[in-house]
């Protein structure tokens, strides 16, 4: 138990690891500012939008957006068809 004194109260380097830590913890479920909530919606905003696509490329842009739509909706109809499968006795 004698590592986890300080000595002339200096901190250890797992101290300060786990203080680091908990500071971006504490930013991360802070109450003020932007919600979670909002910080999600604007991520999948951005993310459908294919805001990181190379916009000059229009190409690589529309096709990211092709299928960035398609993956959900392609997802959602298997859902509905296996439950759907399902009900019926398969």
């Amino acid at each position: 138990m004698a590592e986890n004194q300080n000595p002339g109260g200096r901190e250890s380097e797992r101290e300060r690891e786990a203080r680091r830590i908990l500071k971006g913890i504490a930013s991360e479920t802070e109450v003020s500012g932007t919600s979670f909530v909002n910080r999600m919606a604007k991520r999948t905003q951005d993310h459908m939008n294919a805001a990181d696509a190379d916009r000059s490329d229009r190409i690589e842009y529309i096709g990211t957006r092709i299928g960035r739509v398609l993956g959900p909706v392609i997802a959602v109809a298997l859902v509905v068809w296996f439950v759907i499968f399902i009900v019926r006795g398969g």
